[in-house]
């Protein structure tokens, strides 16, 4: 199959009604609209309610500004331009702001706006960092998203990474095995860059971000084997979004096919409270509720998946939310509280973490420092 044709121009799409797309136009005058033929013939144009359309055409309620841009703080976690160090093996380098696809619910949809750099074209202050500490064992290349780079581009980030000996994991977060798949099984430059540097001893992960069991088609499978050839490890994490994948039907469905497809459920997220994302968000107890109940309907391979909320202070897991209660436990803790176990009262309509009373006593706002490195970066482009 071609290389699907980008479509960034609402205009283009002849299966939206002209008085909707003019409704809409605003919605892409502030943030970026991007899709491709590929993924638009998924779409049903047929059900208003249908799951892939809402993923990537605008809607009215993002011009909705409640919540805010950056909900996780991410700003605080710079520590050069274009990396951030949270975890102490974990670094991220901010590799690009363009996506395949802009999905509506994005957390970093900060980035579709013109007024916000945060990826640097120039990653060798990250490198150089990454480099110097040598208890970061794994990279994640994110952004925006990794793979809508030139494949010689990832090649020279990859190669240089590959000459650090404490670097083990290179991962690669992606929409394109489902949104762009030809990308990856036409792209033979790709493939031998990831055989050559996905080794037994050190690994290449590709984070792909499947929300929905319709996304895996035949050419996604062919994307996913040829990744899997080529010595790749391929697992996925997706938000769990309302009117999207929030039927338990819907998302058991998703956790086995990935399993069929060898794609390892990792996380399901809760949707973070981003400026925009409104209509996207489900209550912690709709969320915890829905997964369980999937759960139940799949095997223990589809059962590895985690319900997670990447927080400010780290990754909180739900275990449980039962008679009033939410049972959470740090998965990852930007100040060392791995594994600390929370009972806190989850009021019917609370949705993050920070709705819980009580939150407050289990970790504290860190330090920004974004607008330095930011700043700091414009000053070398001049």
């Amino acid at each position: 199959m071609a290389q699907p044709k980008y479509v960034m121009n609402l205009d283009k799409i002849e299966n939206i009604p002209e008085e909707e797309r003019e409704k809409l136009k605003p919605i892409t005058e502030k943030f970026v609209f991007r899709v491709n033929e590929y993924y638009l013939n998924l779409i049903d144009w047929n059900d208003p309610e249908d799951p892939i359309r809402k993923l990537v055409i605008p809607n009215e309620g993002e011009l909705e500004e409640y919540g805010r841009w950056d909900a996780s703080d991410e700003d605080t976690n710079y520590v050069v331009p274009g990396c951030q160090h949270k975890y102490s093996t974990t670094a991220l380098l901010i590799v690009s702001e363009v996506c395949g696809a802009y999905c509506r619910y994005c957390f970093r949809k900060r980035l579709f706006r013109n007024d916000i750099k945060e990826a640097m074209s120039d990653v060798q202050p990250g490198i150089e960092y990454i480099k110097q500490h040598p208890e970061i064992n794994n990279v994640l290349l994110t952004g925006g998203d990794s793979l809508i780079l030139a494949s010689k581009k990832l090649r020279k980030i990859i190669e240089q990474l590959r000459e650090i000996e404490h670097v083990k994991i290179i991962r690669l977060g992606s929409k394109m095995p489902v949104f762009n798949p030809m990308r990856i099984y036409e792209d033979e430059e790709l493939l031998e860059l990831i055989r050559e540097y996905s080794t037994p001893e050190q690994r290449i992960y590709v984070m792909a971000h499947i929300n929905h069991p319709r996304e895996i088609t035949e050419e996604a499978k062919r994307g996913f084997q040829a990744l899997h050839d080529a010595g790749a490890i391929v697992v996925n994490q997706t938000p769990v979004l309302r009117g999207i994948n929030d039927d338990p039907e819907v998302l058991a469905e998703l956790l086995d096919k990935l399993s069929w497809a060898g794609v390892t459920p990792y996380y399901f997220f809760i949707n973070r409270p981003v400026a925009g994302n409104n209509d996207f968000v489900l209550s912690l107890k709709e969320a915890y509720d829905a997964v369980e109940e999937a759960k139940a309907k799949t095997s223990g391979l589809g059962k590895r998946v985690r319900l997670s909320m990447s927080h400010t202070s780290g990754k909180i897991e739900i275990l449980a939310i039962e008679d009033g209660k939410a049972y959470l436990k740090y998965h990852q803790s930007r100040d060392g509280n791995y594994g600390k176990l929370m009972v806190l009262d989850c009021p019917d309509d609370a949705s993050w973490f920070d709705d819980l009373p009580g939150n407050e006593q289990y970790w504290k706002a860190p330090e920004k420092k974004l607008e330095e490195f930011v700043g700091a970066n414009d000053k070398l482009n001049t």
